[in-house]
């Protein structure tokens, strides 16, 4: 279809079951406009009568396992109804022409552009770039397309834009060129390359992948390579909880630094009792070996580390109570995840603005709030910046938004429902 025939499309309700399926019925008619404004965006700046197709990544929420996964650790983590969406157009040639809401157009000949450049580390076009080149490397069809795309997951926030953005450039290469059959396992991975060598960011492996595999799933990342991955099958909503997220108002920008400490020290400790990530080194033996490890590395280090051993004993917990439906069990290591993140991951603030701690003050207003509700919080995503998570009771998620509102600003309270599906083609 080109663009005025996809509209009347979308207009007839013929997507009507799709998107209620991934969005929900409340917001079906405000997704239906959100899809219609896309491709006439789209039809404005690439032409109209060019064959389309309509695509959608979802964000993410990392429900336990707070940076464990760089080290090979476990996680468990679910896709939510905020999302990425593109309408794209194949082209002729190898120049792919992408142009987000609010961000200048990048253009990337991919011919031309297929191995890593620093000058290009932390832009958008590199991105582009390293999804292609992972693509074409896997022995992947790639070629050119034009694409216009439009986020509600809002940069900064927990929430994996920059995954889903990746996941895109591959969702997009996978139905336009491959005909849909790149599992979306694979691309996540890609976008993991993509991210590391292209980018810049030394990242793990959890966002793309649980932007990219929908629905609430735990994840062992003990070979790499080859992740288990396992689908969970429990409904928050169901259970009477609504998932909050609070946008305490920062930015990742400028803490890439404070996000690559976190693995290079603890993958530091592991190579000082000579393993490559902490998965694959004993913690006692890491425990007998503290005297040294302080002495070689700092105390940070080691505590960087005695949290990677504890967080993956809480994500088995707190698989086992969703799979059993326990939820004051999940709720339990919930906080002591957070805890543990706070007080020895030591990733709610960076030390280099001191004065700033919206993730300090969000958790405690949520450990108040709750403190006489059944509930749970935590920092939620890479931390340092941006958001916390939290548990919250449907008949007291009012009085909840109502406070953080309050403190950070009318909408900083974002209420979630997992969606079942990750990358996916809508049309």
């Amino acid at each position: 279809m080109n663009t005025a025939e996809m509209i009347k499309h979308i207009k007839s309700g013929a997507l009507d079951a799709r998107l209620t399926a991934l969005y929900g019925t409340e917001a079906l008619e405000a997704t239906k406009v959100r899809y219609e404004k896309a491709i006439a965006e789209f039809s404005a700046l690439y032409g109209a009568d060019r064959e389309i197709h309509l695509f959608s990544v979802a964000g993410r929420s990392e429900l336990s396992g707070n940076h464990t996964d760089h080290n090979f650790g476990c996680v468990v983590a679910a896709s939510i109804d905020l999302d990425i969406i593109a309408v794209a157009a194949k082209s002729e040639g190898s120049v792919v022409r992408v142009k987000s809401e609010g961000f200048p157009e990048d253009i990337v000949d991919i011919a031309d552009y297929n191995a890593p450049r620093a000058e290009h580390f932390s832009h958008s076009d590199s991105i582009i770039a390293g999804m292609c080149e992972g693509m074409r490397k896997n022995g992947y069809t790639v070629g050119g397309f034009d694409a216009y795309t439009t986020s509600s997951v809002l940069k900064g926030s927990g929430l994996s834009s920059s995954a889903a953005f990746e996941d895109m450039i591959g969702n997009i290469q996978n139905y336009l060129y491959n005909d849909g059959k790149v599992d979306n396992v694979e691309i996540a991975k890609i976008a993991q390359y993509a991210e590391n060598e292209f980018f810049g960011k030394p990242c793990g492996l959890m966002d793309q992948m649980a932007c990219g595999v929908g629905g609430i799933i735990s994840i062992d990342f003990k070979d790499p390579k080859a992740p288990v991955i396992s689908k969970i099958d429990f409904d928050i909503t169901a259970a009477g909880y609504n998932l909050c997220i609070v946008n305490t108002g920062g930015n990742h920008a400028d803490l890439t630094p404070d996000y690559a400490a976190v693995p290079a020290e603890m993958k530091g400790v592991a190579a000082a009792m000579g393993k490559t990530v902490l998965r694959e080194t004993d913690e006692a033996a890491v425990i007998a070996a503290i005297p040294t490890l302080r002495e070689k590395l700092g105390d940070r280090a080691v505590l960087r580390a005695l949290h990677f051993f504890a967080e993956n004993r809480r994500v088995a917990a707190q698989k086992a109570a969703l799979e059993a439906g326990n939820l004051e069990l999940f709720f339990d290591n919930v906080i002591a995840s957070g805890r543990s993140s706070f007080c020895y991951l030591q990733n709610v603030y960076t030390t280099k603005n001191v004065s700033e701690q919206g993730l300090s003050l969000a958790l405690c207003l949520a450990e108040r709030y709750l403190a006489d509700k059944n509930g749970a919080f935590r920092v939620h995503g890479g931390g340092f910046a941006g958001t916390i998570q939290a548990f919250v009771r449907s008949e007291d998620v009012a009085g909840f938004r109502a406070l953080m509102d309050g403190v950070f600003g009318e909408g900083a309270c974002i209420v979630l429902r997992i969606r079942p599906e990750g990358a996916t083609k809508i049309d």
